[in-house]
């Protein structure tokens, strides 16, 4: 089995419609599948020689869906020549609006933007799946909250006696 990011764009667009799916929609289903039976051979491919140099992209358009004029968000991630992270997001907001509560933005972006340049911080773009601070501002699904908890770790440690770990960190 392979994970299967060239297939997440269509398998997406599919998705908005399946609630009440017409006959073209229908169709572009059977194309997926068959698709995926012309090409079972094909998933992403981590070589070992590749670099660990890490780089990130992201895109969007504006307003790309004709049906609800709202925009769509991608990024990705590359570790040297393999894909390791890609997401994608429908915006929630039509037609997004500077309001006097967002004005303050303007000030940070330009504080940020001149240590970029003077090279005091190096901007990385965070998805969100990655982002460990969401397990402190929102509800998470279940196994999200599982994950990121882990990832910032809180971990469950069992069968280890509690006096080692206290010593070993004592004699730190």
């Amino acid at each position: 089995m392979a994970t299967r990011p060239d297939i997440q764009f269509a398998v997406c667009l599919c998705a908005c419609y399946q609630a009440s799916p017409s006959t073209s929609h229908c169709q572009v289903v059977k194309r997926n599948f068959r698709y995926l039976k012309f090409t079972p051979d094909l998933g992403l491919w981590y070589s070992s020689g590749s670099s660990l140099s890490l780089r990130g992209f992201s895109d969007a358009d504006h307003a790309g869906c004709r049906i609800d004029r709202k925009s769509t968000s991608d990024t990705c991630q590359l570790l040297g020549t393999s894909l390791v992270s890609w997401s994608s997001r429908k915006q929630a907001s039509k037609s997004p609006v500077l309001h006097s509560r967002t004005k303050h933005i303007d000030v940070r972006f330009q504080f940020l933007r001149d240590h970029y340049e003077k090279g005091d911080v190096d901007l990385v773009h965070v998805v969100t799946q990655n982002q460990l601070a969401d397990i402190f501002t929102k509800p998470l699904e279940f196994g999200a909250f599982v994950r990121l908890r882990g990832e910032l770790g809180v971990l469950q440690v069992e069968g280890v006696d509690n006096a080692l770990i206290k010593g070993e960190i004592e004699s730190q």
